[in-house]
């Protein structure tokens, strides 16, 4: 059977799609994907030993952007037509949507050769992309009840959000080790994604004092030049009293060294897209949450919400971050390491251990004999 993956763009819909990817191959599916050029999916799917097929893609921006039209008129028409060539070429069984801009080309081409359309939405709430292709999917998958929109219920199916295998089964003492951090303190992990967070960098770098008196912090804080993070939290690290700068390590990036990390942090800080809200409730990890502003039908609030209510998380609107908030909401957090941890245990309850299986049960249902 051969199966073609199509979306990216973020880590979310690149995650999803890679361990479904992975639960497919291992009865023999021959599996390809077709992304964006740019996007993460183009690393991420050759290094996993995926095929990968680049097509032009246009963002679908619900805002006034002169790009739009550059997008509508010329990229999203290329895109297409190279989904179409694809497709016809590779012929699948069934293409598998992850959502994102880099699905609907390929979504809209498969519905004009005849092609079966599964797509899977990781968020609390129905994203653009997929309430396109949902219209004419055979099967929309969903990661929480309640996200499906006005998609007809009969083609809804709950399967939950699969995490990456490779953040599975992490090593604590490892991770410490590779940070020189102190196994008898706290360790949190902050992180504002691949891109990082000006607005999460600069308050915990402004609360890096009165934080460190209370835990040690692993700062993943991206790598963008525009705001110059990365340099002045190094900076800020350098002006710390010794006792302090042992308990902070500083970092664009977190590698495959993340599942180490996971397994050693207490909490979590951070941005609550579909990616890391779904490896902290599969991880057992609490959080507190600071969603991103603006995002496609606010859904970084609807995820981290979702977690709150089940008791997992708690969510620090950006309107109210600031170093002195984000230090008393840490210090109360950490103050109780056994209600920590029992939050990690509530978080857990959302999550779907067999996610990968039962998308890849369902692809393989709609595909047919």
């Amino acid at each position: 059977m051969r199966v073609v993956i199509a979306g990216g763009g973020t880590g979310g819909h690149t995650s999803a799609g890679l361990a479904v990817a992975e639960a497919l191959s291992r009865d023999g599916a021959d599996i390809h994907w077709i992304g964006s050029r740019d996007g993460i999916e183009s690393r991420r799917a050759p290094e996993a030993g995926l095929p990968f097929h680049p097509i032009r893609t246009g963002k679908l921006r619900r805002y006034w952007d002169r790009r739009n039209v550059s997008d509508l008129v010329v990229n999203v028409p290329a895109g297409l037509v190279q989904s179409w060539s694809l497709l016809r070429r590779l012929k699948p069984a069934v293409l598998f949507g992850t959502g994102g801009f880099a699905s609907v080309p390929p979504a809209l081409a498969a519905r004009a050769l005849g092609i079966p359309l599964v797509v899977h939405e990781q968020t609390a709430v129905l994203g653009l992309a997929n309430r396109i292709a949902g219209r004419f999917a055979t099967r929309v998958a969903l990661s929480f009840p309640g996200s499906g929109g006005r998609l007809p219920a009969d083609r809804l199916v709950i399967t939950g959000n699969p995490v990456r295998p490779g953040l599975l089964g992490g090593q604590r003492e490892a991770a410490l080790a590779a940070f020189g951090f102190d196994a008898t303190l706290p360790l949190v992990y902050l992180t504002g994604g691949a891109q990082g967070s000006h607005r999460v960098n600069r308050a915990a770098g402004e609360a890096l004092p009165r934080l460190l008196e209370l835990c040690q912090i692993l700062h993943q804080c991206g790598d963008n030049a525009e705001t110059g993070d990365h340099r002045w939290l190094q900076e800020r690290a350098r002006a710390l009293p010794p006792r302090l700068g042992a308990r902070y390590a500083v970092r664009p990036y977190v590698g495959v060294e993340l599942r180490d990390v996971y397994a050693a942090a207490a909490l979590l800080v951070g941005r609550s897209g579909a990616g890391t809200v779904n490896e902290c409730c599969n991880l057992g990890l609490p959080a507190v949450f600071v969603p991103l502003p603006g995002a496609g039908g606010d859904e970084q609030t609807a995820n981290a919400r979702l977690v709150e209510t089940a008791g997992g998380a708690v969510v620090l609107p950006q309107a109210e971050l600031s170093p002195e908030r984000l230090a008393d909401v840490l210090t109360r957090l950490l103050a109780d390491r056994a209600e920590l941890a029992a939050m990690g245990k509530r978080a857990r309850t959302l999550a779907a251990p067999d996610a990968a299986e039962r998308l890849a049960r369902l692809i393989r249902e709609v595909a047919g004999p």
